[in-house]
């Protein structure tokens, strides 16, 4: 690994402040719409996921980075304010399969379209940070 420089201490401290104050954005942006961080991603995970069956816990827990017992309590306590709903998949009676309500729906888009927008504003000033690590770091990275 080559010496970093005061240059890139000072590309990665921009950097990481972007990424902080766009998860800061996330996060109070869920709380004025009354549900918590992790029941914005437990949403943007069940609306996002790619599969032809709505996601199953494990899948979510997977998305999450949570152990199953973790996903399952948050799923209880999303489904208790009324953002998701789950059913046992009918041809595998051990997955739960979970899906949006229309709460939970009209949620998730309120605050993905906020946050498409600070995306627009953040990433034009990230874009040269990682444009000028990618020039330095020449083709090694391909």
């Amino acid at each position: 690994m080559a010496e970093l420089t005061d240059e890139d201490y000072r590309r990665l401290l921009e950097f990481r402040d972007g990424v902080r104050r766009y998860l800061h954005h996330l996060e109070s942006q869920a709380g004025r719409l009354g549900i918590t961080p992790a029941q914005h991603q437990i949403l943007l995970a069940v609306r996002g996921h790619p599969g032809p069956k709505a996601p199953s816990i494990r899948e979510l827990s997977t998305h999450m980075l949570l152990r199953h017992h973790s996903m399952v309590e948050l799923i209880d306590r999303a489904e208790r304010a009324g953002l998701v709903q789950r059913w046992q998949d009918p041809d595998d009676h051990r997955v739960v399969r979970v899906a949006l309500t229309k709460l939970g729906n009209e949620k998730l888009h309120r605050l993905s379209a906020a946050h498409m927008d600070e995306l627009s504003r953040l990433i034009p000033r990230l874009r040269p940070l990682l444009d000028e690590e990618f020039e330095d770091a020449g083709p090694n990275l391909s």
